[in-house]
């Protein structure tokens, strides 16, 4: 399994995030840039350039039309994904740290920090409407007063928005009228990633207390549970086999006091089911930020503390996998 290596940021990356056809992967770092490569070559297409400050999410709509970006230079914007031009500049109080298309592309969410004196807000605009984008108004926006998100993401039907919070609770906030409709803490610390199964029925969230653990989108029931010994900062579910990918190490302050064996940078697969591990995968000089699977469910990428993300294509032996239980 040889990876391809993308070589287009120069300080960590904070997000990967492939469209719904895979044919492109988007990338944000803490250098301000917005990256689009070829998934299948690597190639890059092209950079989304505005932003100012760290870079902290991306999505990308159903159609690849349009592309988010969040960042700490407190704006939310929206671009073409064609052009590279930018549709809308939303600016904030504080730092945006999650954003997020609803299937149907018309909404969006972003949340942002409490930080220099300013509450965490869950934002939500509504894309068909110009005057709110203009004058900068959400249709909605809900004060999170007591624990920042850390991670979001729409639910099933764009109905909710599945939030993890810094002290490792996980709320489903309406995108109608705002208020909390499901509680969880299954975690003990900082929820670091939430990343939906391709039908968006399950989620499967990363935490600071060395776990990942598969929810169910409606009802927020803890499925499973998969143990490191070490923070887990991404994790991602298969979408044709019963795996999930993590992602993690320690903290990037902590990494030079370590050799990068004890370091413990690999990408760890385990099974959905048995909650077994059965693969690592080498290669980052990092910690590993972020986790994505190809919705084809054939590679998966992976982003890291040292800037490069990297593309790894699977060996057909992995296909033809079976764990003896």
């Amino acid at each position: 399994m040889k990876p391809i290596l993308l070589q287009g940021h120069e300080r960590s990356i904070t997000q990967i995030k492939y469209n719904r056809e895979g044919d492109l992967l988007f990338s944000v770092a803490k250098d301000t840039v917005t990256n689009v490569w070829y998934s299948v070559n690597g190639e890059r297409l092209g950079t989304y350039n505005g932003h100012t400050g760290a870079v902290w999410c991306v999505d990308c709509d159903w159609d690849t039309k349009n592309v988010l970006t969040g960042s700490a230079d407190n704006s939310c914007r929206l671009w073409d994904c064609e052009t590279g031009k930018q549709l809308a500049l939303l600016n904030t109080n504080s730092a945006v740290r999650t954003c997020g298309f609803d299937f149907s592309g018309n909404i969006i969410m972003f949340s942002t920090d409490k930080q220099m004196g300013y509450q965490c807000y869950l934002n939500f605009f509504d894309l068909r409407d110009p005057q709110q984008i203009d004058d900068n108004q959400p249709y909605l926006s809900v004060p999170c007063s007591d624990h920042k998100i850390t991670s979001a993401v729409w639910g099933p039907l764009g109905e909710f928005v599945i939030a993890g919070h810094e002290n490792g609770e996980i709320n489903q906030f309406s995108a109608k009228s705002g208020e909390v409709l499901k509680k969880a803490k299954e975690h003990s610390r900082q929820i670091n990633d939430i990343q939906p199964s391709v039908d968006l029925t399950i989620f499967i969230s990363a935490s600071k207390d060395n776990t990942a653990k598969l929810f169910d989108s409606t009802s927020l029931d803890h499925i499973k549970t998969f143990k490191t010994e070490r923070p887990v900062n991404s994790a991602a579910i298969s979408p044709i086999m019963d795996h999930v990918v993590m992602g993690g190490g320690q903290e990037a302050m902590e990494v030079t006091t370590t050799s990068t064996r004890i370091g413990k940078f690999e990408a760890r697969f385990f099974h959905a089911a048995y909650e077994e591990e059965f693969g690592r995968v080498k290669g980052h000089f990092g910690p590993i930020n972020c986790v994505a699977f190809h919705p084809d469910g054939k590679s998966y990428s992976s982003g890291g503390e040292d800037g490069y993300v990297r593309i790894h294509y699977f060996d057909p032996q992995y296909f033809d996998f079976e764990l003896e239980a």
